[in-house]
């Protein structure tokens, strides 16, 4: 996690403000052993965000102590069932899906923006997702938002401000050409699920290091 906190502290210039501590009784009371994770319902314009969401799911989950069904296999049944979007996913009943693979709980995520803005000198790159995970019955166990921004920070003072200031567009050109949307995704996934006021508890195969 040691690159998360540098990230934390290096990468953003904004995050979701403090949220009020959550009631978890509901979580800890069903204590689900496994999670799976179901494609994303996709409301930016970038078709490719809900891919690169998912692949960054397992992770944060597992080391938290859950069996994280395989995300990949998970949507390729779906698939096969006739699931091929997040919508469709989303809108059946947690039972069938939670039945369908055993699963304890399952994990919903919508991607509410993933984009990326330029404005001359800078570019500002902003993932928000809503997270949700339900137990097998269909009861909410457990809710979350976070929203992530970067911003390049120019560190120029050596040089001419006409410099810095080409300096700065270049910068931002290259951010908007190619934004890099996994180190935040990544930090919102661990903000909500690892280290966060309302991160979910510990699972059965939490292992302490």
């Amino acid at each position: 996690m040691k690159w998360l906190l540098v990230f934390a502290a290096a990468f953003l210039t904004g995050c979701a403000t403090n949220a009020p501590k959550k009631d978890l009784s509901a979580f800890q009371a069903a204590a689900p052993r496994s999670i799976l994770v179901v494609p994303s319902v996709n409301k930016s314009l970038d078709v490719d965000a809900p891919n690169y969401l998912l692949s960054t799911l397992t992770l944060p989950l597992a080391e938290k102590g859950y069996y994280v069904f395989p995300v990949h296999t998970t949507k390729t049944i779906l698939e096969q069932e006739g699931f091929y979007e997040g919508e469709q996913v989303h809108a059946q009943p947690p039972e069938t899906l939670a039945r369908m693979f055993g699963a304890d709980s399952i994990l919903y995520v919508r991607i509410n923006r993933w984009d990326a803005q330029y404005a001359f000198i800078t570019t500002t790159v902003t993932v928000d997702f809503d997270y949700r995970i339900v137990n097998k019955d269909g009861a909410e166990l457990w809710k979350a938002n976070q929203k992530l921004v970067y911003q390049p920070q120019n560190n120029n003072n050596a040089v001419s401000p006409m410099a810095a200031l080409i300096a700065a567009a270049i910068n931002a050109a290259a951010t908007r050409a190619a934004p890099n949307y996994m180190p935040l995704t990544k930090q919102a996934n661990a903000q909500v699920f690892v280290w966060g006021p309302n991160a979910i508890p510990n699972g059965p195969y939490k292992t302490e290091k």
